[in-house]
């Protein structure tokens, strides 16, 4: 089952990646894994937070332009080689990756995954094995 990534566009100018912060502070959505991009004019922020719905709400109160995607996640142990094995099985699934990051746990690596086709790429990666992390499991990790 994907997970639901919130995606927010910011300004490329000191103080936006904190006033994001703030406001997810302010309103207790803990942020379980974060990516940041940038471009000279702006950056975009990927993130997995303990409540997709609150989180989104503040951050549209607060004017900030936030989208919601599906991404799948997938725990791996945290050894050498394991990361490797998942990304063999997306490619012999001819799944392919537009981006990519991940998270450590106490005891496992959390890699999340931003596919063309989510729906089609769980099912191939499912026959194959491999359970992708619902959203309550991330919350809970």
């Amino acid at each position: 089952m994907s997970v639901n990534q919130v995606s927010v566009f910011l300004e490329n100018k000191p103080g936006t990646l904190n006033k994001l912060t703030e406001v997810l502070a302010v309103n207790k959505v803990n942020i379980r894994a974060l990516s940041l991009a940038e471009t000279s004019e702006f950056g975009i922020v990927r993130m997995l937070v303990n409540d997709v719905f609150e989180a989104t709400n503040v951050l549209k109160e607060n004017n900030f332009v936030a989208t919601l995607t599906p991404v799948l996640a997938y725990a791996i142990a945290d050894k050498a080689g394991d990361l490797n094995e998942l990304l063999k099985k997306f490619s012999e699934a001819q799944v392919n990756i537009e981006y990519m990051y991940a998270f450590a746990g106490r005891e496992r690596a959390y890699m999340i995954f931003r596919v063309n086709d989510t729906k089609k790429a769980e099912s191939i990666l499912n026959s194959k094995g491999l359970k992708s992390l619902t959203q309550e499991e991330i919350s809970a990790v």
